[in-house]
């Protein structure tokens, strides 16, 4: 039955029929795994050397301190550990009597033909294929009944909530490499059968950190980077049946175009994340309608920017109160008037944009630095509007270079060339428009 050499990390037959061995096999736990295995007197040394892994991982991986994602890596471990492939959701394993593995086979739902196989699994002991059989029999029918979730899904769904808090201070780079490190470890859990409402689960956390990775990429300038990650942010949304996180993907989606040039491409996913969200007072029906006034102000088309803001402001005033913090995944006042501000200010409505930056850098916590500066360069375009250019260009200059060199990049770059752009040309020449064109350049 086994043609390879003999393992020295070989788990005693007895933890391949412990439940919560098989447990964390299924749900691909490795901290858990290689802990019993140590625990059974198998040396992280004789496990790292079994599955090819250095023994410093090893150990990391046991203390919680590390993780196993790579499909090679899970197959190592399978033929180091001697574990039969049906418990990690593999293919039969080279030295795995396959007959024996399955309670099904290739005999359909034929009782007799699955007792003569477990019969004969058994004739020989507890060994190693028998128990696989049993343990496979088992799990087949309790993976349909037991509504629990793989242990990291609520540390997953916890870290999804506290990314939705935005940069908080922190260089957006670095954010984003916390996220996407996050992100990855769901895949192990999405590969393996789930019951309906943990799949869902996953898919909503993979939707949202997608989604929060696409936002981050926006921000720092990375317009196909961010569209692909939105992409896979709305595929996890559909698989989820959450039309509310759909339509949300879609929203924030439309600030791509939105904020790089393509006002039509951004109404038309805006009217999307409309019709997604439905007429309910909710986060992503209130993102959806400021997103398309924003979208129809830049496409010069004021009256459905008009009619959107009403939209938007009415479903504001509906919102519940648990969907107004001030999280990327939620709607609080402050992202409200950050909205009201840029579409107001397209619009040339700039008392009315005014009152909104006014409001919206009060709600705004320090932290909140590219926000802030959005804010002042949109006040800087109300000045532009109001025909002082020369205001305009000081204002934009002193929020730039206020700004760290991490943060002077993407969005908020492009919103201070877009000023820059909108000046006269017979105005080029002013010193103060001179000053502004040579912080862009730098």
């Amino acid at each position: 039955m086994d043609d390879l050499p003999p393992s020295p990390a070989h788990v005693p037959h007895r933890l391949l029929g412990d439940p919560a061995f098989v447990r964390a096999l299924r749900e691909r736990d490795f901290t858990i795994v290689f802990a019993m295995a140590h625990d059974a007197g198998i040396s992280f040394n004789r496990i790292a050397e079994a599955c090819a892994l250095k023994s410093e991982r090893v150990s990391q991986i046991a203390r919680g301190a590390g993780s196993v994602t790579a499909l090679a890596t899970v197959e190592r471990i399978a033929a180091g550990l001697r574990i039969p492939g049906a418990l990690l959701g593999l293919a039969a394993q080279p030295w795995e009597d396959t007959a024996v593995l399955s309670t099904e086979s290739d005999h359909g739902d034929d009782p007799m033909k699955r007792r003569n196989l477990l019969r004969g699994a058994l004739a020989a002991g507890l060994t190693a294929p028998a128990l696989a059989a049993l343990t496979a029999a088992r799990t087949d029918v309790d993976q349909t009944l037991s509504p629990d979730a793989p242990q990291d899904l609520a540390d997953l769904e916890a870290a999804a909530e506290s990314y939705g808090y935005g940069y908080h201070g922190q260089a957006p780079t670095r954010v984003l490499a916390d996220l996407v490190t996050d992100f990855t470890t769901l895949r192990p859990m999405l590969a393996v059968p789930q019951p309906a409402p943990v799949r869902a689960r996953l898919c909503r956390t993979a939707g949202q950190m997608a989604g929060m990775t696409a936002i981050v990429l926006h921000d720092l300038g990375s317009r196909r980077q961010s569209r692909a990650w939105f992409a896979t942010a709305a595929r996890a949304a559909a698989e989820s049946d959450d039309n509310q996180l759909y339509a949300w993907v879609r929203a924030r989606e439309a600030m791509v175009p939105l904020n790089y040039g393509a006002p039509k491409t951004a109404a038309d996913l805006a009217d999307q994340a409309r019709r997604a969200a439905g007429t309910r007072p909710t986060a992503a029906a209130v993102l959806a309608a400021a997103v398309a006034a924003r979208a129809y102000a830049l496409n010069h088309q004021s009256e459905q920017a008009r009619a959107a803001l009403t939209a938007a402001n009415a479903l504001m005033d509906r919102l519940p109160k648990s969907e107004r913090s001030d999280t990327w995944l939620t709607y609080g006042e402050q992202k409200h008037h950050v909205h009201l501000s840029h579409a107001f200010t397209t619009l040339g409505d700039t008392r009315r944009a005014r009152e909104s930056q006014q409001r919206a850098l009060e709600l705004s916590a320090p932290t909140s630095t590219m926000t802030r500066t959005l804010l002042n360069i949109d006040a800087a375009a109300c000045a532009r509007h109001d025909g002082d250019q020369e205001e305009a260009c000081r204002r934009t200059v002193a929020a730039l270079t206020a700004l760290p060199g991490d943060y002077r990049t993407g969005l908020v770059h492009r919103r201070a060339q877009d000023l820059y752009e909108a000046i006269p040309a017979q105005h080029h020449r002013e010193r103060a428009v001179r000053e502004l064109r040579d912080v862009l350049a730098a």
